[in-house]
């Protein structure tokens, strides 16, 4: 079926019933370009909860027309949808075409029964959202739609399906499924062409069989494809095909569909742990929320294959989408990169986690959620499993097992080709015992949350925990443990043909968990909390000051916005944490310095399990002179040189045996403050940070300099206040209006900054460590012009060619 954007010419208003619209009370309709968040742009209040980063909830409705010809009724005519958030009710001129209860599979409406041919139409979209997520989640159309269109015998929405049978370097047997549809009042056979063509466009294998379909018994063509010499696909060589499938009905084409593939196989056992290919694979993995951001829950290609440019470079080479399947751009940017995906179904089963959630839809949809997400993930080399759900409360009941085991044969049912994991959490499974036995000892609860992360792990080594769990791991693949690290070397010896992963870590264990996936093969790998900052579940990753009020409750009060705890922020810049773990990876040789922020100094601070030291790669703190301040040096060698301005300040151990981490405390001065690394007296590496001097400028820095003159591409416009040699100041923040001129529009402005009031669709943000980010997106083809202004700073400049 031929697939045509249909992201323009949209608007979105609050929801207005019948008698709003009689009195005149209905909001105006806005335009608008989807993807598109309508949550955003709404105020925030305390009162709306920390989980949604106090945003409201809301119901939306989005309305387009568009035109069909009077000669297309011998045509069908579906919408597709990637993602709307949430019980989206689909109309099509006024009447119920289609619904959907979740938020993040995909979906089609058929249009025919509802069109009008020759003339106008109008397809309307009501979406509900609301005290259903325990994190950000947006609303509205927040994933991209297509309009698809084909004739009555033709190939199937996600009709074509590739798997590799068998493969190695000489030779790989692939085979080409393709469902067929004739929806005609007779019998007719076609031919089924299909041709495999590897990266540069060579047909590496072809094949042609006629289908006879009656209509309403769709057919399914096999093709088994042998290709000789193959390019494998694999994380250091992700080498893609397509596959191109034309039925054929006397010399005519009648219809065609192409999928983009890779041909790989894919193992897992407890002896060789992950393969891909027959070589060993660990996966270094970080867990990832949707949301981009300063955009929202807005899936704009652009910025999820951004993410995941900057994941991988940051040493990541597997993502867990947490928790809700992925977008089909972040698996296309995965399947061209080589990052590896455990793609995941839900956050919740039958037990709600949130007052409205996705239980109360579950019993009914998971069938169709199942169907939609492995429609969707089964041509991606890059899935390499799926995941079942998170943190389940109910998974150590019999009736969890029940669950367990009806989604996982279900999964298989579909594709049986990936194995089937699930993010279990012991302390969740065994909640109720475990609360119990909280109240009757010394300091209860409290004594719990004082070291959550603590009484997680020592609970899950448990014998409570291991029989409660058995049958639900029994029916995986992979035991996926979330914050179960405590029973990483025990199952090898009690469940010795348990295969486990850990789906969710914390981020400062990173060195000690990275050394059990490398002694332990039945431990395939590691997937920290988190990869990347996000919006919602305020304040879990915040350091706080012992006395400041709440400072032991697990989310920050009011303002807080974001969750801070990424390796990344959420404007896309690295943080401490990431560098030490590139190298805890083996991946980085020079040290790395960090510097806990003089506020810090000397005072007692708490700190949720999922935070990291309060510190920054900067060496520039107006105003510190003479503060005492904590120096962390990052590094594999042995020991480590700390120098300030060529002078000395002293040599410490480093490396694993002591956590790749040695600290210094330094008066805070103005200079270059130096790490020199040595391995047995060699220098292995150095790092340095320079303090700002001098006046502060502007200055502003865009991704790419040309840009696609397309709805779905972006430019991302870095903005700092630097000195003249480029060095970051902090301390000297202050509010940045962004213009826009040309054929671009602001879609996104903001910073890092966890707490602030201010707003991602303003034109007006403040800096947040010196930095804030601008995101334009092109409007057609020619030149933007993005201008950048601050108090005491000469404007800056960029631009962008959208061709």
């Amino acid at each position: 079926m031929r697939r045509t954007p249909f992201t323009t010419g949209w608007h979105v208003r609050p929801h207005a019933n019948s008698f709003a619209e009689m009195v005149g009370a209905a909001a105006p309709w806005q335009p608008v370009t989807l993807p598109h968040d309508a949550t955003l742009a709404q105020p925030r209040d305390a009162a709306h909860g920390a989980g949604s980063g106090y945003f409201p909830g809301g119901v939306y409705e989005y309305r387009r027309t568009f035109d069909v010809p009077a000669d297309a009724a011998e045509q069908r005519w579906l919408l597709e949808f990637e993602g709307v958030y949430r019980r989206a009710m689909v109309y099509v001129n006024g009447s119920l075409a289609g619904h959907w209860a979740s938020g993040y599979t995909g979906f089609t409406v058929p249009l025919d029964d509802h069109l009008r041919y020759g003339a106008e139409n109008e397809v309307r979209v009501v979406c509900r959202a609301g005290a259903d997520s325990r994190w950000y989640a947006g609303a509205g159309i927040h994933r991209p739609v297509h309009l698809l269109s084909g004739p009555l015998l033709r190939v199937a929405p996600d009709g074509v399906r590739v798997t590799t049978l068998d493969a190695d370097r000489d030779l790989a047997v692939v085979e080409v499924a393709t469902t067929v549809v004739n929806d005609r009042l007779r019998l007719a056979t076609v031919e089924a062409v299909t041709e495999l063509r590897d990266a540069e466009g060579t047909v590496v294998a072809a094949d042609r069989v006629p289908v006879s379909v009656r209509p309403g018994e769709p057919a399914v063509v096999r093709q088994r494809l042998a290709v000789r010499d193959p390019a494998l696909w694999g994380p250091d060589s992700p080498a893609l095909h397509t596959a191109t499938v034309a039925l054929v009905e006397e010399d005519a084409v009648l219809d065609t569909e192409t999928v983009t593939t890779g041909i790989r196989t894919l193992s897992v056992d407890p002896v060789r742990g992950l393969r891909v290919n027959g070589e060993p694979v660990l996966l270094r993995g970080a867990c990832v929320h949707s949301d981009n951001g300063v955009l929202g829950a807005a899936a704009i290609d652009r910025a999820d294959e951004r993410r995941v440019e900057l994941l991988r470079a940051a040493g990541f080479n597997a993502l867990r989408s947490a928790h809700n399947p992925m977008s089909r751009a972040v698996l296309e940017a995965c399947d061209r990169l080589g990052v590896l995906v455990m793609d995941e179904l839900t956050d919740m089963w039958t037990e709600s986690k949130s007052d409205f959630d996705a239980a109360l839809d579950f019993p009914e949809w998971w069938e169709r959620d199942v169907a939609a997400m492995v429609a969707k993930d089964v041509n991606h080399p890059s899935v390499v499993m799926y995941s079942i759900g998170n943190e389940i409360p109910e998974l150590g009941t019999p009736h969890g097992a029940l669950w367990s085991r009806r989604l996982a044969e279900e999964v298989r049912r579909l594709d049986p080709t990936r194995p089937v994991t699930n993010g279990v959490n012991g302390m969740l499974a065994v909640i109720g015992e475990a609360t119990a036995d909280l109240a009757d000892a010394e300091g209860g609860i409290n004594t719990m949350l004082a070291d959550m992360g603590g009484f997680m792990r020592e609970l899950s080594r448990s014998e409570l925990v291991g029989r409660r769990t058995a049958e639900a791991f029994g029916v995986l693949d992979v035991a996926g443990l979330n914050y179960m690290d405590a029973r990483y070397e025990s199952d090898r010896d009690v469940f010795p043909n348990r295969v486990v992963v850990g789906s969710e870590t914390f981020a400062t264990d990173i060195d000690r968990l990275w050394r059990l996936v490398q002694d332990h093969p039945h431990v395939i790998g590691d997937f920290t909390w988190t990869g990347w900052d996000y919006l919602g579940e305020v304040g879990i990753g915040r350091t706080a000051d012992a006395e400041e009020p709440g400072a032991r409750g697990l989310n920050g009060p009011f303002p807080w916005l974001l969750a801070w705890c990424g390796d990344i922020d959420v404007t896309g810049h690295r943080r401490p944490a990431s560098y030490y773990r590139e190298i805890v990876f083996g991946l980085r040789a020079d040290p790395y310095l960090a510097v806990q922020r003089p506020e810090r100094s000397g005072r007692e601070t708490v700190s949720p399990p999922w935070a990291w030291t309060d510190s920054v790669g900067s060496w520039s703190f107006t105003g510190a002179e003479g503060t005492p301040l904590t120096v962390e040096v990052y590094s594999d060698a042995d020991t480590v040189e700390l120098l300030l301005d060529g002078r000395s300040l002293g040599t410490a151990a480093a490396g694993e045996a002591h956590r790749f981490c040695a600290e210094f405390t330094v008066p805070w001065a103005p200079g270059e403050l130096t790490a020199v690394a040595r391995t047995g007296g060699a220098e292995t590496g150095r790092c340095a940070l320079r303090s700002a001097d001098g006046p502060v400028q502007l200055s502003a820095a865009v991704d790419r300099p040309v840009v696609r003159a397309a709805d779905t591409d972006l430019a991302f416009v870095d903005l700092a206040l630097t000195d003249a040699a480029g060095t970051v100041a902090l301390g000297v923040d202050r509010e940045v209006t962004v213009t826009v001129a040309g054929p671009g529009v602001l879609a996104g402005f903001g910073s890092a900054a966890p707490v602030t009031e201010e707003s991602y669709c303003d034109d007006v943000h403040t800096t947040f460590d010196g930095r804030a980010l601008a995101v334009v997106r092109p409007t057609g083809a020619g030149t933007i012009t993005v201008t950048a202004t601050a108090d005491g700073c000469d404007p800056v400049t960029v631009t962008v060619e959208a061709r």
